[in-house]
């Protein structure tokens, strides 16, 4: 079982303004057998805690994948990126690059989606739009692939890649 973090960016979630059906969603959709729910916090839109929370977790013993949801849109607020990659030592284009793809498939608003994912030690981290729908698109298509990411961090050496 995999030990999972979730981190809600919003202010007004933040301040008890408005229900957090999104950071809900991932919990729904990552969760028992494969993930344990270790970490769940909301936290404003403020890119120095994003950081500090992501950076914390991730250096944690008990948080193997950290999915954060909100922040990464175009708004003067949408800081999640640069508050994750400002944590991460690499990225994982692949995973935030295919999310655009085929969301594209649902909404045109897909490509202004600004999500990165990445590597901290060996936890991975993915930012995810904020509403509960793009939660539940964009994990439908790295779900398939989280399990092998997350023991590739967690192993020396690898000898069977899957097909």
């Amino acid at each position: 079982m995999f030990r999972l973090a979730v981190l809600t960016v919003s202010t007004s979630g933040f301040q008890g303004q408005r229900e957090d059906t999104s950071g809900q969603a991932i919990k729904e959709i990552l969760g028992p057998p494969d993930y344990e729910v270790t970490r769940y916090e909301v936290v404003p839109d403020d890119r120095e805690m994003i950081a500090e929370r992501m950076s914390q977790w991730a250096d944690a013993p008990d948080v193997d994948l950290i999915v954060s949801t909100g922040g990464t849109g175009l708004g003067p607020q949408d800081i999640t990126p640069e508050a994750c990659l400002s944590v991460i030592d690499r990225e994982v284009p692949g995973l935030a690059e295919t999310m655009r793809a085929r969301t594209l498939q649902f909404t045109p608003m897909a490509m202004l989606s600004r999500a990165v994912a990445g590597i901290r030690g060996n936890t991975l981290i993915i930012t995810l739009p904020g509403s509960p729908k793009a939660v539940r698109e964009c994990l439908e298509v790295v779900t398939p692939v989280l399990g092998h990411a997350l023991q590739l961090l967690h192993t020396e050496t690898v000898s069977d890649h899957p097909v």
